[in-house]
């Protein structure tokens, strides 16, 4: 097969990472006997320094016109005095609003090997830990109508969530989709006892299950949700939420694992179209050293080839070769511990390749 791929290496660290992630593909392809056509493009602070937008027109057309994108982190302390649309981080916005990605998905993976990094008990979180969060990206209180106006008490400021039938019914069966691949179960977070858009949301996802009779379904209130995360973690496999409850509960998912440096992130549209990134930024304070941990940005990759093209085959190679290179010892800087075998930025990628 022939893919071709937008590749956003972005600011600070993406590009090592990137540059890595890409030589992991040339071998899955050279393995596996596919072509991986690579468009290099402009996002972020570095389109802001040659274009002076964070996100130009033909980048999102080159987007639209690629099986998937590979971004590597965007941002830095050098643009960070810009106005709000006009930051590196309005480029990612801009993506995920131009090329239609209304879900998000967050791997919560936690290695057997890195599990000392874990902040919990080891009788909580046991030998490893996977979770995958899937966050409704382009609807809820993110999106909806806003601003102030004047109040008994001054100026009030408000924020209106809203969701409709279709956002629900598309986040809730990719979902339950995603379950039938792992271990199926989902659990759907939401504050139905207080929200009306959460009363809509838990009708819907109930009706959508009905269609997934394989799937066992059980929904949570968020502040439960958020306190079950670190009561007993394990008690999850596929969680589906709101935008704003899946900002939060992602993250705190991925402290969880002890590394945000490991962590992979998918966000999809209709169809298999995908965008594909770490969960870590740029990283300016090392970006050039040779001391980023291009694992995150390897893993996200691996997710590109499952939900994109459809390779599972190939994406397990990719996370066998992880799993692999963890096992006998090598660490970057971010995850080293005593007794492990530092290594760099490169070398790292190249002990990958060479396991794949």
């Amino acid at each position: 097969m022939n893919y071709k791929i937008a590749v956003l290496p972005g600011d600070g660290i993406g590009p090592e990472v990137i540059e890595q992630t890409l030589l992991v593909l040339e071998k899955v392809g050279q393995k596996f006997g596919h072509s991986f056509q690579y468009q290099k493009l402009l996002a972020g602070g570095c389109a802001i320094d040659a274009t002076g937008s964070p996100l130009p027109e033909e980048t999102l057309e080159a987007c639209k016109k690629s099986d998937a994108v590979l971004l590597g982190a965007v941002g830095g302390p050098k643009w960070d005095n810009l106005p709000g649309d006009k930051r590196p981080e309005a480029g990612l916005l801009g993506l995920r609003g131009g090329l239609g990605l209304f879900a998000n998905l967050r791997p919560a993976l936690l290695n057997k090997e890195l599990r000392d990094a874990c902040p919990l008990r080891p009788d909580i979180i046991g030998e490893s830990l996977d979770i995958m969060v899937v966050r409704e990206l382009t609807g809820g209180i993110y999106f909806g109508a806003r601003g102030r106006r004047d109040g008994k008490m001054g100026q009030e400021a408000y924020d209106t969530e809203t969701y409709s039938v279709g956002e629900v019914e598309r986040i809730a069966r990719l979902a339950f989709e995603i379950a039938r691949q792992r271990s199926k179960k989902v659990t759907s977070v939401d504050k139905a006892n207080v929200l009306e858009s959460s009363r809509l949301w838990r009708e819907v996802v109930t009706r959508v299950a009905r269609d997934y009779p394989d799937i066992t379904l059980e929904h949570m209130y968020v502040d439960n949700a958020a306190m079950q995360l670190v009561r007993n973690p394990k008690q999850f496999d596929v969680i589906v939420t709101t935008n704003m409850f899946g900002d939060i509960l992602s993250d705190e998912a991925s402290m969880i694992t002890g590394s945000i440096g490991m962590l992979p992130s998918a966000s999809l549209g209709e169809g298999a179209f995908g965008l594909y990134e770490p969960i870590h930024g740029s990283a300016p304070d090392i970006a050039g050293q040779d001391k980023a941990n291009p694992l995150a940005t390897i893993l996200s990759a691996a997710m590109m080839l499952r939900y994109t093209m459809k390779l599972e085959e190939e994406a397990r190679a990719i996370e066998a070769a992880v799993n692999q290179v963890l096992e006998e010892g090598y660490r970057t800087g971010d995850i080293m511990s005593p007794g492990k075998k530092l290594v760099g930025t490169s070398e790292m990628g190249r002990l990958v390749v060479e396991r794949i």
